[in-house]
């Protein structure tokens, strides 16, 4: 008689990786994979791979079928987005992902604003939204105001230019007419960021410890926006910079979307990701994502003790109220490793040789394995994971495991660090 519980992760990258791992601590599972090419580190968890098209629903759909997979863990935003998981519920089986259709939320710059203006959820900025570059361009020279310019569809973080930071005015009215499709123009907002993700079964959310990416290439945060070089958390899993009233507020919000989007028809079932911009008057929202982020999942998912595959079944099931979910109460700081010229000119092919092994945990990204080799790819190629009882601990396992490879890769060595806190803390202070 079969015990085991099959469960489908589909993806490549390392927030895939640290859902399999996660997985794979419960002995009954058996995880299978989906992903468009070989990850070692999934490769080694799953008891099946198939090298595919992730954003293929009838292909993904049909190893489901044959290999009888019960669950299905969406990692990235391109699946939802063509409808995985549409296809996977029809056939039986429970995903942890929205429908394509609440995936919207995030797909979809301009219906994400027009939710929240419809519903009257707190933290919506001003925004335009405009359906050719010419009008966008008209308005921009309207005004002397500096703001977020953004194409309304998936862009891989990558897409986003704020006005004052990346573009002068002339090269917002230039930028929009790059912009394939509809075009966001959003307020700027002036604060610290800070990333809040849940668990929603459709009803109930459960909040994670709170998560600060960094998104910029370089140290000092300086450079162009990338899909994120490191993350980190704190032992309380909150932050100085977020008081207990900013918090509540935040995660208010987010049960407002859920409830709005079940309004809408389109419940939501999944991991919801709200950005925020912790401003002097509040959180206000920068995005929603349909998924766990990337980093951030590799910190919030290397501290979850509770068993994951069990959560996957309490999210498909409608009853995550009754869940037990618990994090560690330590700190993690996540350094990811990205190829020469990332990210405007990433350089492949490139040889790692990891150093001695130590307390981090790795997590494989947009790498493969060449015998004794690591090879980058064009993309973020691995990432280490420190954890400890203090920040500093937590920086000092990952900086040392992120520093002792040898290659032609880099990574941000300040993300984690005191200084870098000291100055989000700083900054709050001043502008409240």
């Amino acid at each position: 008689m079969n015990t085991h519980t099959n469960i489908l992760v589909v993806g490549s990258g390392g927030r895939e990786h640290a859902i399999a791992k996660a997985l794979s601590k419960n002995p009954q599972t058996r995880i299978f994979s989906v992903m468009n090419r070989m990850n070692p580190g999934i490769t080694e968890l799953a008891y099946k791979v198939l090298i595919a098209s992730e954003t293929d629903p009838e292909r993904v759909k049909m190893f489901c079928l044959e290999h009888q997979i019960l669950f299905a863990c969406i990692g990235p935003e391109a699946p939802l987005e063509t409808g995985v998981v549409d296809a996977l519920t029809e056939a039986g089986v429970r995903c942890v992902g929205p429908t394509k259709l609440a995936a919207r939320i995030e797909t979809d710059k301009s219906f994400c604003r027009n939710l929240m203006k419809k519903y009257n959820i707190p933290g919506l900025p001003e925004y335009h939204i405009f359906h050719s570059a010419t009008d966008a361009e008209k308005f921009l020279k309207t005004t002397i105001k500096e703001y977020a310019i953004k194409p309304s569809g998936l862009t891989g973080g990558k897409g986003v230019r704020i006005m004052g930071e990346h573009l002068t005015h002339e090269d917002a009215c230039r930028y929009v007419h790059e912009l394939k499709g509809d075009v966001v123009i959003e307020e700027r907002l002036i604060g610290e960021e800070f990333t809040l993700q849940a668990f929603v079964d459709g009803n109930h959310l459960v909040p994670m410890p709170l998560v600060q990416d960094h998104k910029r290439a370089f140290e000092g945060d300086v450079g162009p926006n990338t899909g994120g070089m490191g993350s980190y958390t704190l032992p309380d899993h909150r932050f100085p910079f977020v008081t207990e009233e900013d918090y509540y507020k935040a995660f208010a919000i987010m049960k407002q979307t859920v409830v709005s989007l079940a309004a809408e028809g389109t419940p939501y079932v999944g991991i919801l990701y709200g950005q925020f911009m912790n401003t002097a008057q509040g959180p206000m929202v920068i995005e929603f994502n349909a998924r766990f982020g990337d980093p951030e999942a590799m910190n919030v998912l290397s501290l979850l003790t509770s068993d994951f595959s069990t959560l996957v079944q309490a999210i498909t099931a409608g009853t995550l109220d009754k869940a037990e979910v618990q994090f560690a109460k330590k700190a993690t700081v996540c350094k990811y490793l990205v190829p020469e010229g990332y990210p405007d000119n990433p350089v492949s092919g490139g040889k790692l040789t990891p150093g001695p092994d130590n307390k981090a945990l790795c997590y494989y990204a947009s790498v493969v394995r060449d015998g004794e080799y690591l090879v980058t790819q064009s993309s973020r190629t691995m990432a280490f994971v420190g954890i400890g009882d203090t920040l500093e601990e937590a920086e000092k396992i990952a900086e040392e495991a992120a520093s002792a490879v040898q290659g032609p890769v880099r990574h941000r060595s300040d993300i984690g660090t005191r200084e870098v806190l000291d100055k989000r803390i700083s900054h709050m202070k001043e502008i409240r």
